[in-house]
């Protein structure tokens, strides 16, 4: 990967080394439970652990986009923002947290009002036209996702010429869109396990080199995904030492950040990359 930095609150961040993002699920239904964090106890003990274990920023969400997954008014989306991103900053004021929501009031709100730093769209500006110019106004770093469809539906969407052009060329109208509208931070996130079936998410997986063409840092969100527990036949709990070996093959590839369930996991696939580049 290449050295990134962001703008976070006017503080430049740079990151010379592959980033881990952790991430914590303040929803009753996310596809894996251990990612599950009931209350602010347990928001603020998950975060409390995953900083001790290196990670460098967090991914709150608070909205479920597994398929079949029950639909959350924005009051209630809400509210689980807030009192999450409250027990998260009595553990640390300094550290990144992303926000995952693809609604921009939403979004305005955890950034303005209850200290998020980054919005993390699982659309891509597509469920919310305002969402674009939103992320320009706040002039916060922006993960700008793959995805067709609703997580409703995506799997209905799965048909492309060429998986790793369609979806590249996709993400690069978005950020031209984007451009234009000064956003300058944009992490681009192919969006394995989103309207992808489980052959083309490979085949992304190979490729993923080719995302550098967009000139941003890639994200890589793949944690206990179905295309490693369908593709070994386990359960998204024994999917760990699969979720470890697709990191490392990403990292090989070029992502910059590693969005995981298992922080001290991801971070040794991070030491033993980075000694394979130094020795």
């Amino acid at each position: 990967m290449n050295p990134f930095s962001l703008n976070i609150n006017g503080r430049l961040v740079e990151y010379d080394r592959p980033a881990v993002m952790g991430i914590i699920n303040a929803t009753p239904d996310s596809f894996y439970a251990g990612s599950r964090a009931a209350g602010q106890a347990a928001v603020a003990d998950r975060a409390r652990l995953m900083l001790d274990q290196g990670a460098d920023m967090l991914d709150l969400g608070a909205y479920s986009s597994r398929p079949g997954a029950g639909d959350v008014s924005e009051d209630e989306e809400c509210r689980r923002l807030r009192e999450a991103l409250e027990a998260i900053r009595s553990v640390s004021a300094d550290v990144p947290v992303s926000v995952d929501t693809f609604r921009a009031r939403v979004a305005e709100k955890a950034v303005t009002e209850w200290g998020a730093d980054i919005i993390n769209d699982i659309s891509g500006g597509t469920l919310d036209a305002e969402m674009f110019p939103t992320v320009a106004r706040l002039k916060v770093p922006y993960i700008l996702m793959h995805m067709r469809g609703t997580p409703a539906d995506m799997q209905q969407h799965c048909d492309y010429s060429d998986v790793t052009a369609d979806v590249i060329s996709e993400l690069s109208a978005r950020l031209h869109r984007l451009s234009l509208l000064g956003v300058c931070d944009v992490i681009v996130d192919p969006g394995f396990g989103f309207s992808k079936t489980l052959e083309q998410n490979y085949r992304m997986l190979r490729e993923l080199d080719t995302f550098g063409m967009l000139g941003r840092p890639v994200l890589a969100g793949v944690s206990r995904k179905s295309m490693i527990s369908r593709l070994l036949g386990i359960d998204s709990s024994e999917a760990l030492n699969g979720t470890t070996a697709v990191n490392m093959l990403a990292l090989d590839r070029g992502a910059a950040i590693l969005r995981v369930h298992d922080v001290e996991a991801a971070r040794q696939a991070v030491e033993i990359y980075c000694a394979m580049q130094k020795f």
